[in-house]
């Protein structure tokens, strides 16, 4: 469960969350909505611990691991294919130990691990979800560096997504979609595997959840809106 309680955040002398609270359970997706400028941004940035709470808490389970929509398209000669998979940071570390351990014990631990987390179903995994953001099987062969900027933010939105974290934040993710990439996107989401999810759209501040998300327990009281 994540909780937000009456939590205030300041920004360069500006109040933008003011009192703020929520109640959201283990697999809820939650969507914000809010003016430019009104905060979403920033109360992600404080619930992925990146810029301090000026009052009330954040209660996050300790081994939770949070993900977030990269703010920085990634480049490089790396395929996609492969950036999309280095998302998955311990399945990497594990794929390059098994390469040098030698003790019999420690590989059949990396084995066994390798096989809870599905590593030998990645790359079929990596690659339906670069294909559900419009990439073919040609294109998830090419350089990051063939790509506009627009192309790359999907790439790193492929990231997050394979990377299945505990809590995912996506800040605005259909700002490079067209209309089918945004339909695969909500479908996705829907179905997505154990974690809660949050959203940034715009105009007002507020909690929602679609029919198709809604999960039972999920509280919130809004902040205050700051102008701008």
């Amino acid at each position: 469960m994540l909780v937000l309680d009456d939590i205030s955040v300041r920004i360069a002398g500006r109040l933008l969350l003011d009192g703020a609270s929520a109640r959201i359970p283990s697999g809820a997706r939650v969507g914000l909505i809010g003016r430019n400028g009104i905060g979403k941004t920033t109360l992600f940035r404080a619930i992925a611990g990146e810029i301090p709470i000026e009052h009330g808490s954040i209660v996050i389970p300790s081994r939770a691991r949070i993900g977030r929509l990269a703010q920085e398209a990634p480049g490089g000669p790396e395929r996609l294919i492969d950036v999309v998979l280095a998302a998955d940071t311990e399945r990497t570390e594990l794929l390059a130990e098994a390469e040098i351990a030698h003790d019999p014990h420690r590989i059949a631990e990396i084995q066994t691990r390798l096989a809870d987390i599905g590593a030998h179903g990645a790359p079929a995994r990596a690659a339906a979800i670069l294909a559900g953001l419009g990439f073919d099987d040609a294109a998830q062969q090419r350089p990051c560096t063939d790509f506009s900027g627009g192309w790359r933010m999907r790439v790193a939105l492929a990231a997050v997504l394979f990377s299945e974290p505990d809590l995912l934040l996506l800040d605005e993710p259909t700002n490079y979609l067209d209309l089918e990439g945004t339909l695969w996107l909500t479908d996705h989401l829907a179905r997505y595997p154990r974690c809660r999810q949050a959203r940034a759209l715009s105009r007002r501040l507020h909690v929602i959840r679609t029919p198709a998300c809604r999960a039972p327990g999920a509280q919130c009281r809004n902040s205050q809106e700051a102008g701008g």
